[in-house]
């Protein structure tokens, strides 16, 4: 961890913009680490991590890995839902820690909207949002090969997005299709492609 000693520097420098929220992802398996000593491990990397954010008034948003097929050949599993995350998150004890919430990984997670509906808005720091290609059984869905946000409504996004509105979650919502037809578009058309997705599923919520 020998970056820990420029994080005050950096948490200062993102308060002082409004840059606050800052997220990592956890792997949802491991090659070496059990269950437990793998949840010791994090918190004790995580710990002194969220206690300087803290310090800048600053937020550790952590993301579970939903898909099965990327934990099924690793010998030992770890956290791959939203609950796990959020239990990792309230043991850490630092107050500040909450979830990086992928509608992808809620989903191949096997989330419900009664999951997202336990939540507070606290709970969550940043939000992504996408689609899942259509056809492809949940427990065979490829993390890399997604869809543009409500591009096959295999995801129930609306649902997603109506809950999070409900509990009061008023943070950044991001898109992240991973799509290989957005990769080959010029740089302008998939920002406007993304934008449009993204703009359609918003409204489809009702959330503008």
């Amino acid at each position: 961890m020998a970056g820990l000693s420029k994080l005050s520097d950096f948490a200062a420098a993102g308060a002082a913009v409004g840059a606050t929220r800052v997220c990592q992802w956890v792997p949802a398996a491991s090659e070496d680490l059990k269950f437990g000593d793998n949840f010791r491990w994090h918190i004790d990397r995580f710990k002194p991590i969220a206690e300087i954010l803290g310090e800048h008034g600053c937020s550790l948003g952590l993301e579970f890995i939903g898909p099965r097929t990327l934990r099924i050949d690793k010998p030992y599993g770890f956290i791959h839902s939203m609950d796990g995350m959020l239990a990792l998150a309230y043991a850490i004890g630092t107050g500040n820690v909450g979830l990086l919430l992928d509608c992808w990984h809620w989903y191949t997670g096997l989330g419900t909207i009664s999951d997202l509906m336990a939540l507070t808005a606290k709970d969550v720091v940043h939000v992504h949002v996408n689609d899942a290609p259509d056809g492809v059984y949940v427990g065979d869905q490829i993390d890399n090969k997604r869809a543009l946000p409500g591009e096959t409504g295999v995801i129930d996004l609306v649902g997603f997005l109506s809950a999070l509105q409900k509990i009061g979650y008023d943070g950044p919502v991001s898109p992240e299709p991973f799509s290989q037809s957005v990769r080959e578009m010029a740089a302008q058309d998939a920002v406007q492609t993304t934008h449009d997705a993204l703009d359609k599923s918003w409204q489809a919520a009702q959330l503008s």
